[in-house]
């Protein structure tokens, strides 16, 4: 068979079916916000198997279904609303000024693609490596956050499969992290299911950004051009594969760490990054002096206080590292990696937070892919806890989660749950091609994980 492509059937914008007092207000972006101006859009998508009853029907369920997900789409638009706008910049020479914001006054709004493909459910989720095929699954394809001065901060892209439906979702990480993205998700599929029968949810999300002390909500940026913060990210050919974590494995993988550190205080998640920082740094071949890391995407939400609501929508979160020489890392035993990553976590408090803020606003800066991910370390990204399965559009539970080009890089992690849930986990691993081809030999890897089997 010849390589199938995408096909586009229809574009169209979607807007917020009424607009609130407030969401004619401009809203100013936080230093968390600002700083991810130079990375790209979050692209994440939700695959589901087409009931049976939907191909067999003679009207047009396909039809049906776009205008039920447009039409709750546009009512969960007025609760995110920032998602329907675009980012402008305000800027003058003497006193100089630059600050880019969010306008949804003057947006055609968010953009909903239908698209199909001559491809089974089966052809996405079973071969070996992800194929890249998926990546035009999603809009947006490689555009960086900046560009949402011109490109909708949101666009949703429906693509029917033979047996499925492929719904993908770019939005711009420069409005919020991986919580708010799935926070929307969430509402989306609440208000879907409620059948127009209710605009309310029932987690509003807190749209009002947060700026510490008497900082902001005007941020001047030190630059007179996007030129002087804005950098391109091509990744270089990769592998990406899905490995799969039971809850007994995951149990057991814990329980080791905690035994080798003589402690109770080690969690599943910081024993499985460490688990996978020394099977990736074994597969990369590094000298024993060189410096190795593992970052982790810290949610500041609890640790500022007072905290944050869970439902605050936009960017809180920060970049943390645990770092050793390779040789200490790989000589000594699980437990030792783990616990440098359960210190690098507990560090991470209202302190550190504040003083990194307040840095940041002495001296603004924008995170670039290429300086920030390091060929000797490891980002660990999303979260198990993000309840991805839970969001449903008419086909019951999704078969599979996958992702997008953007933020992808040799050493890049994702984590998602399970599709059993139970407190199992699902681990997207990019890398390049040698050392996925040794990763997915390692010994200590391969006796904690399972290859994800599908029908």
């Amino acid at each position: 068979m010849a390589n199938p492509s995408v096909s586009i059937i229809s574009e169209c914008f979607v807007k917020q079916k009424h607009a609130s007092e407030e969401s004619k207000q401009p809203c100013f972006l936080s230093p968390w916000d600002l700083a991810m101006l130079s990375v790209h859009y979050i692209q994440k998508g939700l695959l589901f198997s087409k009931p049976p009853l939907m191909n067999n029907q003679e009207d047009d369920p396909i039809s049906s279904l776009l205008t039920k997900l447009k039409d709750s789409l546009s009512l969960t638009l007025v609760h995110f609303y920032p998602l329907s706008g675009r980012l402008k910049t305000l800027k003058q020479e003497n006193p100089h000024s630059y600050t880019v914001f969010i306008d949804c006054n003057d947006s055609p709004g968010a953009k909903f693609i239908h698209a199909s493909i001559d491809l089974t459910v089966s052809d996405v989720l079973s071969p070996k490596d992800v194929p890249i095929i998926v990546q035009s699954f999603f809009d947006h394809d490689r555009a960086v956050n900046h560009e949402g001065h011109t490109l909708p901060l949101l666009s949703i892209q429906v693509t029917e499969l033979i047996d499925g439906i492929f719904i993908g979702c770019s939005m711009n990480h420069a409005v919020g992290d991986g919580t708010s993205y799935w926070h929307f998700w969430e509402s989306w599929s609440e208000i879907f299911k409620a059948d127009g029968n209710n605009l309310s949810i029932s987690r509003p999300p807190v749209n009002k950004r947060w700026f510490p002390g008497s900082c902001g909500p005007i941020i001047n940026l030190p630059f007179n051009h996007p030129d002087e913060f804005i950098s391109r990210h091509d990744a270089p050919i990769l592998r990406e594969r899905f490995f799969h974590f039971s809850s007994e494995a995951l149990a057991k993988l814990k329980a080791k760490a905690n035994a080798e550190m003589n402690t109770k205080k080690i969690s599943s998640l910081q024993a499985l990054s460490a688990l996978v920082w020394r099977s990736v740094t074994r597969a990369r071949r590094f000298p024993p002096e060189q410096i190795t890391g593992c970052r982790l995407a810290a949610n500041n939400r609890s640790r500022l206080y007072p905290p944050l609501p869970r439902d605050y929508f936009g960017n809180s979160i920060s970049p943390i590292r645990g770092a050793a020489k390779v040789g200490e890392l790989l000589e000594n035993g699980l437990g030792y990696s783990a616990w440098l990553l359960h210190r690098t976590v507990i560090d991470h408090d209202d302190e550190v937070i504040r003083g990194w803020v307040n840095s940041w606003i002495k001296s603004p800066s924008v995170y670039q892919l290429a300086q920030i991910f390091d060929p000797y370390s490891i980002m660990m990204g999303s979260s198990p806890r993000f309840d991805m399965y839970g969001n449903e559009f008419g086909f019951g539970k999704a078969v599979g989660v996958r992702s997008g080009y953007a933020n992808k890089f040799d050493g890049k992690i994702s984590l998602y749950p399970g599709f059993e849930g139970g407190g199992s986990m699902d681990l997207e691993v990019c890398l390049l091609p040698d050392h996925m081809s040794r990763f997915e030999g390692d010994e200590e890897f391969m006796e904690y994980a399972s290859i994800l089997v599908t029908s």
